[in-house]
């Protein structure tokens, strides 16, 4: 009889320790289940494990079709000729156990990845502050779509390729089940199906905050050197990064417990380090407010540093008590004025505000001492430097600069993490945890949204991403669809042109077309210069999905991109420059056109005057009068208006090759 396939046994599994070719009952990888969405038109592995030789075999539609037995791992592989689109369908899998997956559907599988746009949920109600998408309620209440399949791959990093990646399983799209999924890869996926009534099955596999290259396998980073440390570091370990974990967990909890019994800090006779008269002429010093990683000393530690800062303070100062304020700290703070403690806070989020009584105050020399403790990430004065000042009752004293400090606890007695920095940021680590596991599905291609953590080694990209895109189809064997947003505006928008970090990367996402089958949609008009994930996913879906529908769906008749630009010609102080996909037309909204800017040969670059003329625009500029170069939307957060008629941007561009802000950063 048909055993129910359980959720609780490969976790139950997971936790005890055992190895796949410990167990013989047949069993699968939650990517394999119930609600699931198999590739229509496409070979299709199925995947599982059993006993070391054990004969399995998959029956689906009516037709039975044998295993190839593991090796000694126990895992074996089914492939499933090419299926037409329907459902739903049950899929059977018989070895010494049966387990029937029911409701399963054929057609369309897309992943989706990247760092935290495309994390995004709809709407997320275990984050405070978060906000949703646009018309979130609205859209909860509407997502109605039986044929649409979520599958969500809960965030693992590891030092090898991973067999399994843990996740809940599929689930069927409703208003129920909606509220916690990828925004972009909801909206695109329902984008498609209105458009071509095929079941889609939407995997999202992302982690917000994380670089190109913690997506890349070792094999794809072989041609990056920089990386190769890392990469070589962890092919090493004999252990795993989730036993590491819990090893440094166990480790940190025993050193947040004995803390004050191993600050040094703490002077026999109950004394401190915050004492007036104890010599901290030898101490080092460091820039205030800022985090005390950037001192090369406390890079990665997590610990208690003591701060001490003299001040001079005259009569008028000392006749009256005073505030002393701090701004915010990481993590937890206790406070002194001449050697007596006047406040103590927990919590980075606090600003520090403390009274000083008048009788702790002298005329001439003062010491006011800081003993910071910090648990994880970031640690010290974290604030802004205005937030640090001494009010009296004659003037307010600046208290940001060089300060002297001093670990209480000697870094190398504190314990480290595996991956300091974290392991989702390091080289290969997330291919590892939560790429890997995902072959040999078989899919319709990618959606990808990431680059924000990478802007700042721009130039890096331009190969980077190409090779993490080259990577993943050498590991599924085929040339899948690559589709990509390129990144938003955002950050407060400048009065004049200059250089811009995120202006490259868009320009290195741009570059990756080069490789065949691939899209891109850009969400330059779609931003918000105070939050770096825009709410507006609807349409960052939808143009990712014109993108597919042109590239994946060889629709002729879509526009699936703004204007780009194509060449340029110089007639004496003006630059006409031509454009590839403008559509029915080129067109500017909302008044004269905005975001172009000109530079002569001294490479300095003023805004310019512009005019759409056919398919053409002209610019020119009274400052440039031999114009050598154009840029357009060349900025963190630019304002530029030229779209086509079809409603969508022009992809930002430069003419000219100049070195940029990130040339030679790795």
């Amino acid at each position: 009889m048909p055993t129910r396939r359980s959720l609780l046994l490969p976790a139950l599994l997971l936790a005890l320790g055992a190895s796949p070719a410990a167990r013989a009952a047949v069993r699968l990888p939650a990517l394999v289940g119930s609600h699931m969405v198999l590739q229509r038109d496409a070979k299709l592995p199925l995947w599982g494990w059993a006993a070391p030789g054990e004969q399995v075999s998959v029956t689906f539609r009516g037709k039975t079709y044998p295993a190839v037995p593991g090796g000694p791992d126990g895992r074996w592989q089914a492939t499933l000729p090419p299926q037409p689109a329907g459902g739903p369908y049950t899929l059977t899998v018989r070895g010494q156990n049966t387990i029937e997956l029911t409701d399963v559907l054929v057609g369309d599988v897309w992943l989706a990845s990247g760092q935290s746009n495309m994390q995004f949920k709809v709407k997320d109600p275990n984050r405070g502050g978060y906000q949703p998408v646009q018309n979130a309620d609205q859209e909860i209440a509407a997502a109605n779509w039986p044929n649409l399949r979520l599958f969500t791959v809960n965030q693992t990093a590891a030092y090898r390729p991973q067999a399994e990646a843990p996740a809940n399983g599929w689930q069927v799209c409703s208003p129920a089940t909606i509220a916690e999924f990828s925004a972009v890869a909801y909206f695109f996926g329902r984008d498609l199906y209105q458009q071509y009534r095929v079941p889609m099955g939407l995997i999202a596999d992302s982690w917000g905050g994380t670089p190109a290259e913690a997506w890349v396998s070792a094999e794809g980073l072989r041609a990056f050197p920089e990386f190769g440390a890392k990469v070589a570091a962890f092919s090493q370990r004999t252990t795993s990064l989730a036993d590491d974990q819990r090893a440094f967990q166990t480790q940190q909890k025993a050193f947040q417990q004995s803390i004050n019994t191993r600050d040094q800090g703490y002077l026999p006779g109950g004394k401190t380090w915050a004492a007036p008269d104890f010599d901290a002429r030898a101490w080092a010093t460091l820039a205030v407010p800022g985090a005390w990683e950037a001192s090369p000393a406390l890079a990665g530690y997590d610990g208690v540093v003591w701060f001490r800062k003299e001040i001079e303070l005259t009569a008028a100062d000392a006749a009256r008590s005073l505030t002393l304020a701090l701004g915010r700290i990481a993590d937890a703070d206790s406070t002194w004025f001449n050697g007596v403690k006047v406040g103590g806070t927990g919590g980075a989020g606090t600003p520090r505000a403390y009274d000083v009584p008048a009788a702790l105050v002298h005329p001439g020399r003062n010491v006011i001492a800081v003993r910071v403790v910090d648990a994880s990430g970031p640690g010290g004065f974290v604030g802004a430097p205005a937030d640090l000042v001494l009010t009296t009752a004659a003037r307010s004293l600046a208290l940001a600069g060089a300060w002297q400090y001093r670990p209480g606890i000697a870094p190398a007695d504190v314990p480290r993490p595996p991956v300091p920095g974290g392991a989702q940021m390091a080289p290969t680590a997330l291919y590892n945890g939560m790429i890997a596991p995902m072959q040999p599905l078989a899919i319709k291609g990618v959606i990808w949204y990431q680059g924000e953590t990478n802007a700042e080694r721009a130039e890096q990209y331009r190969t980077l991403f190409p090779a993490l895109i080259a990577d993943w189809r050498a590991h599924w064997g085929y040339e899948f669809p690559f589709l990509f947003v390129q990144l938003a505006n955002f950050n407060p928008a400048l009065p004049q042109p200059a250089e811009s970090d995120w202006a490259e990367l868009r320009e290195a996402q741009a570059g990756a077309l080069a490789l065949p089958r691939t899209g891109m949609a850009t969400a330059i008009d779609l931003g918000d210069p105070a939050d770096i994930h825009p709410h507006n996913k609807q349409e960052v879906g939808r143009r990712l999905a014109l993108a597919a529908r042109r590239v994946a769906y060889a629709d002729p008749g879509v526009v699936a991109s703004g204007p780009t630009y194509a060449g340029m010609a110089v007639a004496g102080p003006a630059v006409r420059l031509r454009f590839d996909h403008h559509g029915s037309g080129l067109r500017a909204p909302d008044g004269p056109l905005r975001g172009f800017a000109v530079a002569g040969a001294d490479h300095k670059f003023y805004w310019a005057t512009a005019q759409v003329q056919g398919d053409d625009v002209v610019v020119s500029s009274a400052e440039v009068p031999a114009p050598v170069a154009v840029r357009y939307d060349w900025a963190t957060n630019p304002d530029g208006n030229l779209y086509n008629r079809e409603g969508l941007p022009t992809v930002p561009f430069r003419t000219d090759t100049w070195p940029g802000v990130t040339a030679g950063r790795k």
